[in-house]
């Protein structure tokens, strides 16, 4: 039997109460409100793509043309166009970028013939998505399947081609996850970029011609090794379901997607940012996409010591949210990180607390654990010995979605060596210490049962005063990463819309209907989520 702290299951049922209460409240805020990158996503799942003359995307394009019948939705009026005009999708959004066509509020008499309609174009849009999460499926099986925790890589050089390089050489040399970081600040541009790049500054633009390349290149690589390479991407910031939408049909198969990230780390309004994230989290749930969330970030502008129970919270608001946009436990890769300095006495100790608390609170989840970075030294030597006593708590505590520590982390961007060098670290540890875990056990009353119980006491503190206040008012008063962000503030609030009572997107009911369950691969290893209480 696998080691397990003894919680307060009373705590645990109280924290996932107050979750789904602060849920709830802000679902009622998404199923009133749209956002123009909603409707784009939807634009980019008839399949619409390209740019015009000026380089600007044909979604963009069409919703500006189109922004005063936003509040009823873009569908409607669109396929109306499409049927009057006897044209596809793309071609509508051409002749609309050009001018010689107009988008305008449907007749009362041509409404239902619309409708029924789009009904149909997003059932076989739907389907697409379905045939490329089949495709992982049959490579998967045909490949095989690397053995978990998987060893996250992070690639980042701006060029797409140099990326896919770089890719591969990890990929041989242990890599079983391939992350594709994107360019500074992307997240804050409000379209997303056409065509392969090869400039970029701290990562390479997300692109679906990107993810193509490196999609093809991965699969490359994987048959050489035998064992599917999974890519990873970015669906986060202003165009957050547009992302997702490309990941889904480019066959991504993880993406970040945090339902918080992007208000608290890049501002972008809170309003825009829970909207999206149901729209992109449906189509990942369809996709077959594991979401990776970001609660490792909290600790980086707040001390991970005492505010280690806020990561604890954001899990468990991530999660509710992940479960009602269709997101089945083994999609949903809650985050969080070994930072806690290394200077406090004990620190070890501390770290496997905090980690096996998050492992048994959410059994069956492919957790993602991120590395030490906030106090990695510029020593590289100390550095590498603080990334192993990381990856020995990630092995001991059953974390799935292992992050590659770097030595050189302080330093400069990490060159090809220093990734061959953290995945040597991690391979070593992983197969040294796999067993460790299923032959000790946590002291009744210790220093890790301790911690662990004061962890989850203050999370279920914070989560009930959120319920109280609302999480539109915990955000506005810092109560995660000790940021304050405005409610009515941020960027991209211009595109937030009431929806009108016509209001039609019969994307979440395509994506909702006859979904495809269970993990492509087999499940997922569980432990037992609590044991006694106190």
């Amino acid at each position: 039997m696998e080691q397990v702290i003894k919680l307060n299951e009373s705590m645990v049922t109280r924290a996932r109460t107050a979750a789904d209460a602060i849920a709830d409240d802000i679902q009622h805020h998404i199923e009133v409100h749209t956002t123009d990158s909603t409707e784009r996503a939807t634009l980019r799942l008839l399949g619409i793509t390209g740019v015009n003359e000026i380089d600007v995307p044909l979604v963009n394009v069409v919703i500006e043309h189109a922004h005063d019948l936003l509040p009823g939705g873009i569908m409607a009026p669109f396929v109306d166009l499409m049927m009057q005009s006897g044209k596809s999708a793309q071609e509508v959004a051409e002749g609309v970028a050009a001018g010689h066509l107009t988008l305008e509020d449907v007749p009362a008499e041509r409404r239902a013939a619309a409708e029924r309609r789009g009904v149909e174009l997003a059932v076989e849009s739907v389907a697409r998505i379905d045939a490329v999460r089949r495709r992982r499926e049959e490579l998967v099986a045909e490949v095989g399947e690397p053995q978990r925790p998987y060893a996250y890589v992070i690639v980042a050089t701006g060029n797409i081609h140099e990326d896919a390089v770089q890719a591969k050489a990890a990929a041989r040399a242990g890599a079983d996850v391939i992350a594709v970081i994107r360019t500074t600040a992307q997240s804050l541009l409000d379209y997303v970029p056409y065509g392969l790049t090869t400039e970029g500054f701290g990562g390479t633009y997300a692109t679906q011609e990107n993810f193509h390349l490196m999609r093809a290149s991965l699969d490359e690589v994987g048959a050489e090794l035998g064992r599917y390479i999974r890519l990873c991407n970015y669906a986060s910031g202003l165009c957050m379901p547009e992302i997702a939408t490309m990941g889904a049909l480019e066959r991504l198969d993880m993406m970040l997607n945090d339902s918080m990230y992007g208000i608290i780390f890049r501002n972008i309004n809170m309003q825009r940012t829970f909207v999206d994230q149901h729209l992109s989290r449906l189509i990942n749930a369809r996709a077959g996409i594991i979401i990776n969330t970001g609660e490792d970030n909290y600790l980086t502008t707040a001390d991970a010591f005492e505010k280690g129970h806020t990561v604890v919270s954001s899990d468990f608001i991530n999660e509710a949210f992940a479960l009602r946009a269709n997101l089945e436990p083994w999609q949903i890769g809650l985050g969080h990180a070994f930072q806690i300095d290394p200077a406090t006495p004990n620190q070890v100790v501390y770290q496997v607390a905090d980690a096996q608390l998050i492992r048994q609170l959410f059994p069956g989840y492919p957790l993602k654990y991120m590395p030490p970075t906030k106090y990695m030294p510029g020593d590289i030597f100390q550095g590498h010995i603080i990334d192993a006593m990381f990856n020995l708590t990630g092995i001991f505590t059953d974390q799935e979605i292992h992050v590659q520590g770097m030595l050189t982390e302080a330093i400069h961007t990490p060159l090809l060596q220093d990734r061959y060098l953290s995945i040597k670290n991690t391979q070593y540890v992983f197969e040294a210490c796999r067993g460790l875990a299923g032959e000790v056990q946590f002291r009744e009353g210790g220093v890790i049962e301790r911690r662990a119980n004061d962890v989850l006491a203050k999370a279920v503190d914070q989560l009930e005063h959120v319920r109280e206040t609302g999480l539109f008012k915990a955000l506005e008063d810092g109560e995660f990463a000790d940021v304050r962000r405005d409610p009515a503030g941020g960027r991209g609030f211009e595109g937030v819309f009431k929806r009108a009572s016509s209001y039609f997107n019969p994307f979440v009911a395509a994506l909702r209907d006859g979904r495809m369950s269970g993990p492509p691969t087999g499940p997922l290893r569980t432990v037992a989520t609590v044991e006694g209480g106190h």
